[in-house]
C-alpha cells in the first residue's frame, strides 16, 4: 500500500472570469482555465498550465496527489477534484483546485488492483471478474494511499472478494460497505455451435409440410387454355410489436 507523498508544483495565476469566450481565449494562449476554492477561501478563477495538470493526472497518485499551488506569491496545499476533457481532441477544458489542510481528513476514493493469480482462474479454468474498482475511504491528506491492493490467489469459483476483506490500517477508515463485493470468479460458458452435418440431419427430420392449393379463378371464361387470372396480392400479415 504506497502512500502519496511526492509533492507536485501547480503555478496557478489569476485570470478575470468571464464568459465562455473568455475561457476559450484562456485555452488559445495555451492554459486551462480553472477554480481554486476551499480553506474557508472565496473562489478564485485562475489559469494553469496544461502539462502540470497532465503530469499529475497521470502519476502514481493520480487525482489524489497533493499539490503545491502557487497563486499570487503565497503557496499551499491542494488537490485536483474535478476536471473535464475536450471529447473529440481530448484536451484538457476545465479544473477545479480544492485547498486542504494536512491537519484535516478528507474523504477520497481510491482505486482497488488486484493482485496474484485466482486458484479459479488456474486449476478450474474461470474467469476473474473486477465487481468494484474504487474503495471510498476516510483520512489525513498524508496517508491517502496510490492504491489499495487485493490479493485474490486464494479466489475459487463461488468464493467473493468483499471490501471486509481488503488490507486495513489505523490510518484509514473505509466508508464504502464492508458487504460490498469487490471480485469473483465465474464459470466460462462454452457456446454450443451446430455442425453442418448436424444441421442437414436436423433438418432431414423435420417432417416435410403439405403443399397448399390456393383457392381463386384460374381461368378465364370464353378462353379455354389462356393464361391464368393474375390473382389479388394477399395483404401482408401485421407483424406484432414486441
Amino acid at each position: 500500500m504506497a502512500t502519496a507523498t511526492e509533492s507536485n508544483i501547480l503555478e496557478a495565476q489569476p485570470r478575470t472570469p468571464g464568459s465562455k469566450n473568455d475561457a476559450r481565449r484562456v485555452r488559445s494562449g495555451g492554459k486551462i482555465p480553472a477554480v481554486v476554492y476551499g480553506a474557508g477561501k472565496q473562489a478564485t478563477p485562475v489559469s494553469l498550465d496544461p502539462r502540470q495538470v497532465s503530469r499529475i493526472l497521470h502519476s502514481k497518485t493520480g487525482y489524489n496527489t497533493i499539490c503545491d499551488l502557487t497563486l499570487a506569491g503565497e503557496r499551499s496545499k491542494a488537490m485536483i477534484v474535478d476536471w473535464q476533457y475536450e471529447p473529440i481532441k481530448g484536451s484538457l477544458l476545465h479544473i477545479d483546485l480544492k485547498r486542504i489542510a494536512m491537519d484535516q481528513k478528507l474523504t477520497v476514493g481510491v482505486p482497488i488492483v488486484l493482485k496474484g493469480e485466482a486458484a479459479g482462474v488456474k486449476q478450474e479454468g474461470g474467469i476473474l471478474e473486477q465487481i468494484l474498482r474504487e474503495v471510498e475511504i476516510e483520512c489525513l491528506p498524508a496517508d491517502i494511499p496510490s492504491s489499495i491492493e487485493a490479493d485474490v490467489s486464494h479466489l475459487v469459483h463461488g468464493k467473493v472478494l468483499r471490501v471486509s476483506d481488503l488490507p486495513r490500517s489505523e490510518k484509514l477508515r473505509f466508508l464504502t460497505d464492508a458487504n460490498q463485493p469487490v471480485a469473483h470468479v465465474v464459470s466460462v460458458k462454452e457456446e454450443v455451435v451446430a455442425t453442418p452435418e448436424a444441421v442437414a440431419a436436423e433438418a432431414g427430420a423435420a417432417p416435410a409440410e403439405p403443399e397448399v392449393i390456393k383457392k381463386g379463378k384460374q381461368e378465364v371464361e370464353g378462353a379455354e387454355g389462356a393464361e391464368a387470372a393474375p390473382e389479388k396480392p394477399e395483404k401482408p400479415e401485421k407483424k406484432e410489436k414486441k
